[in-house]
């Protein structure tokens, strides 16, 4: 699989006009070498809250987004590591599978708020209906003590990832969305839910992955997360199957045609106006 990776991922960037090589994403026993990691955490669980062993104002002083964590190895080009002591924020510790339930804390601060400490993200009506949203998406256990995200090409050997993760404006992100009906034939092959931007990027991929679906996902959407993305950027998340099927076949695809000559050009003057530009 990695000389496929290694013969066509330029050819196929190149195509759907993105600068940046994919981010993979694997659980691990083995921490790699050179990785960046949020600060330690001590446990949000809901055990520990019933137990009232959460200091919360010590959990917020170590808070690191997910997010920001994967955009400063995005930067460096290096790889992202989380853990059960390290999941950046109590947010990313459920999404990434550390623990579930969600705690009542985080319940009310993302919701309706919590009197003499914050009035809350207003990102659901009330505890009570974001409760209901994680019975649903109920994300599946870390298979490993790390979360490793890191750039595709990194990985080596029989190492592969779960998750392919694209970070991409519009237009490429056209050619992504087309090419994953090309290579399922499902019409409803990507998908949008409602998640924390880390939620979109590991908790739901894995969700439809579980169910035995094979599913994209556009995510992104979180306000909170924003400022760790370009302007315009989304993610589009996808199993490796997925992937892999996509580098074997573009070039049978739309990518090749005339239309979507038109499409790159129109990603050219998006890069260059945006491409080397922060997130902030």
């Amino acid at each position: 699989m990695q000389e496929l990776i290694e013969r066509e991922l330029a050819s196929f960037l190149d195509k759907l006009g993105l600068a940046e090589e994919p981010m993979g994403l694997v659980y691990s026993d083995r921490m790699p070498e050179g990785a960046i990691s949020p600060p330690t955490m001590e446990p949000p669980t809901p055990e520990r809250e019933q137990r009232g062993e959460i200091n919360w104002q010590a959990v917020f002083a170590s808070f690191s987004c997910v997010m920001g964590v994967i955009w400063r190895a995005r930067q460096k080009k290096i790889a992202a590591v989380f853990a059960a002591d390290q999941p950046g924020c109590p947010g990313g510790s459920f999404f990434l599978g550390y623990h579930k339930p969600q705690t009542e804390a985080i319940l009310r601060y993302v919701t309706s708020g919590i009197p003499g400490w914050t009035e809350g993200e207003r990102y659901c009506e009330s505890p009570e209906a974001l409760r209901a949203i994680f019975t649903t998406l109920d994300p599946c256990p870390a298979p490993g003590k790390y979360c490793i995200v890191k750039p595709l090409r990194q990985f080596k050997g029989e190492e592969e990832p779960r998750l392919v993760i694209f970070f991409a404006r519009p237009e490429p992100l056209c050619g992504l969305h087309q090419l994953a009906t090309f290579v399922t034939n499902d019409p409803e092959v990507v998908m949008s839910p409602w998640a924390a931007a880390c939620g979109s990027i590991a908790a739901w991929p894995f969700h439809y992955l579980g169910s035995g679906a094979m599913k994209a996902v556009l995510g992104g959407w979180d306000p909170s997360a924003r400022k760790f993305f370009r302007p315009d950027e989304l993610s589009f998340t996808v199993p490796f199957g997925m992937f892999v099927s996509m580098l074997e076949r573009f070039r049978d695809s739309f990518l090749m045609t005339d239309t979507w000559s038109i499409v790159q050009k129109k990603a050219a003057r998006s890069e260059r106006t945006w491409g080397t530009r922060s997130n902030g």
